[in-house]
């Protein structure tokens, strides 16, 4: 008769074994639910502009507004897509329509476009952007830039259809 040694050894040994099984798929395997949609920021839609012009540069440039737009669930980039960008810099104020600008993504759903250097506003620097074109639900985003002094912000957007 074989009699059962509990070890420390054997008690992890035995953990690890069933961990392991749980992860290799004896269990219920989790099921991939896609890439949720963005939700709109708080304060996000202040100052807006409905219509701002799609244009090359928003004032005398230097600074760097990038980011991409995909479609909710699965991903995919979104080419043509219109974001209209804002925010209060050396130049203007988030306000004045000539520190609103929009531009189009390209075929890898990406976006760029240049504008004066952000400065802060009520003590942060941020931005403002918006997909609102219609085809996918409106998204107002505001973030903010960990310092004054960078140079670039970037902004996502996972759309759903409107």
């Amino acid at each position: 008769m074989s009699s059962l040694k509990l070890t420390r050894r054997a008690v992890l040994a035995g953990t690890g074994a069933i961990a392991l099984a749980g992860a290799s798929g004896f269990r219920v395997p989790a099921q991939a639910k896609g890439l949720s949609p963005t939700r709109s920021m708080r304060g996000g839609s202040n100052n807006y502009l409905p219509g701002a012009p799609i244009v090359e540069r928003i004032g005398g440039g230097g600074f760097w507004m990038t980011g991409t737009v995909r479609r909710a669930g699965d991903g995919a980039p979104l080419a043509g897509q219109r974001i209209q960008i804002w925010a209060h810099t050396t130049e203007g104020h988030e306000r004045d329509p000539h520190s609103h600008g929009a531009t189009l993504t390209d075929a890898n759903g990406v976006f760029r476009l240049e504008m004066p250097q952000i400065v802060p506003a009520f003590g942060q620097p941020h931005g403002h952007l918006a997909y609102d074109s219609g085809e996918f639900e409106t998204v107002f985003l505001r973030p903010i830039m960990p310092s004054s002094r960078d140079t670039s912000l970037e902004a996502h957007f996972v759309l759903t259809p409107a």
